[in-house]
């Protein structure tokens, strides 16, 4: 509406068809202020998990909608969550800010926010309990102890190697190596060094200990290609590829920018550890070759499909995953191992063949995780993992610095689309599901049919 001067000589005056607008009715502000803070805790806790944006954003505002803010914005970032309440024309929003500082794989804290954020949701637990329970989750130790970790990564290696056609000989080789730099990493990481040069040190240490194996002969039966081949898929494991794609298709474009930029980083970290470690083995004089070709799919399927499951498996156990988790990722991981072997045979191209099963372990992963209280995101990223593309990444390399051959950034370009094809094959696949999810609750509902008290569904209540 203009106004016209005639009217409203003074400036400051307003017209008479404006009335300020009324907020919500909310709770008092020492209420407001523990509710915005427990939400910003609880979408910290997630985005530090690897969750994609979107997943926060949503969590963020059922938690705040639960306790009387219905009104409130959302803006996630990489690093930071910010949150604001709005109170109407009358009274200025409270807004509040949260940084996320450190990142970290413990799928135990995140089934147990899941279970929180549930009840929260369905108005089982006051805001004050809320709020010690989530500090209780993220100030708890992890619920195993480090060997414990170092040994799964190692069974991990080891699985990974059978996965690639290995024997026992280059399982146990792996396993070793890659116990070895968990160990490093762990030092490391206490030293406070940058992830960055981490990888660099990782991708030295499995290259390394390939080579000098080749050159003292000490495992003949072993090739030096796979043994760095399983330590590439361990060290690539941890990167949170699902969540930087996931928030690129649902339209969070700076989160995934700097996802997507850690990601490469910390690759590229791996690389010159790898490409450092090859030119010094050739100028010692030890020169490997890769005449012979990775099989594309192990002769005995049940080999693949057992070998698949054990990797998944493990993985979910050096992420602190919860006991009764692991039998569902490696019923995932035998379910993408098994999609991708069948695909293969049928003469299918890499990237067609990752990005299907990676769809169907999405799908499966999203429609009955929630019904087996584990988080969508433990089966997704687990059911990943043994499709990784590490021997792909080392043969590229491995043209580009020692044979000197341009066919080698075609190869990494490769392993590049298979990673990618990987997350966004599991993103479509947890798209697709929940259709049938909302299906599946709504038949359990009519099934169950009403309660003799209440609705189906508690009313939301004002928290006073």
């Amino acid at each position: 509406m203009r106004l016209r001067r005639k009217r409203y000589r003074d400036p400051g005056t307003l017209p008479d068809l404006w009335q300020p607008v009324e907020g919500p009715a909310l709770p008092d502000d020492s209420t407001v202020h523990l509710v915005l803070d427990l939400a910003l805790r609880v979408g910290e806790v997630q985005l530090a998990s690897g969750a994609g944006a979107a997943d926060a954003t949503a969590t963020v505002m059922a938690v705040a909608d639960a306790y009387g803010l219905p009104r409130t914005e959302v803006d996630v970032t990489f690093t930071s969550i910010t949150v604001s309440c709005h109170r109407g024309t009358e009274a200025a929003p409270i807004t509040a800010l949260r940084v996320v500082r450190s990142r970290g794989l413990d799928y135990t804290r995140l089934a147990a926010l899941e279970n929180l954020i549930r009840r929260i949701t369905e108005n089982d637990t006051r805001p004050a309990d809320a709020y010690a329970e989530l500090d209780k989750i993220t100030k708890q130790p992890h619920p195993y102890p480090r060997w414990v970790a170092t040994l799964a990564w190692a069974g991990m290696a080891g699985a990974v190697a059978f996965l690639v056609g290995g024997g026992p000989l280059l399982a146990l080789a792996a396993a070793l190596v890659t116990a070895v730099i968990d160990r490093v990493g762990r030092l490391l990481n206490r030293r406070a060094l940058p992830f960055f040069f981490q990888q660099v040190v990782g991708g030295a240490l499995a290259t390394a200990a390939a080579m000098v194996m080749y050159a003292t002969d000490a495992l003949p039966a072993v090739r030096p290609s796979l043994l760095v081949a399983t330590g590439i898929v361990v060290l690539l494991s941890g990167l949170s590829l699902v969540g930087a794609v996931q928030d690129a298709i649902t339209g969070y474009n700076v989160t995934a920018a700097g996802r997507l930029m850690e990601i490469a980083l910390l690759t590229a970290g791996l690389i010159t550890g790898i490409a450092l470690t090859l030119r010094a083995a050739v100028q010692f004089g030890v020169r490997s070759s890769l005449t012979d070709p990775l099989p594309p799919l192990i002769s005995d399927v049940p080999v693949q499909f057992l070998a698949g499951a054990a990797t998944s498996a493990f993985f979910a156990l050096a992420a602190y995953a919860p006991l009764n988790a692991l039998p569902i990722a490696a019923a995932a991981g035998a379910v993408g191992t098994g999609t991708y072997g069948l695909l293969v045979l049928t003469g299918t191209n890499v990237i067609t063949c990752s990005a299907v099963a990676a769809t169907v372990v999405g799908f499966g992963g999203a429609v009955i995780s929630r019904r087996l209280r584990t988080p969508p995101l433990v089966v997704a990223v687990a059911g990943m993992v043994p499709l990784l593309p590490g021997w792909t990444t080392y043969r590229g390399l491995y043209q580009l610095t020692i044979e000197r051959d341009g066919g080698g950034l075609s190869t990494l370009v490769l392993a590049a689309g298979t990673a990618l094809a990987l997350a966004s094959g599991v993103v479509l696949g947890e798209f697709l599901a929940r259709p049938v999810r909302s299906g599946l609750s709504r038949l359990e509902r009519r099934l169950a049919g009403p309660r003799l008290s209440g609705p189906l569904r508690p009313a939301k209540r004002r928290v006073e």
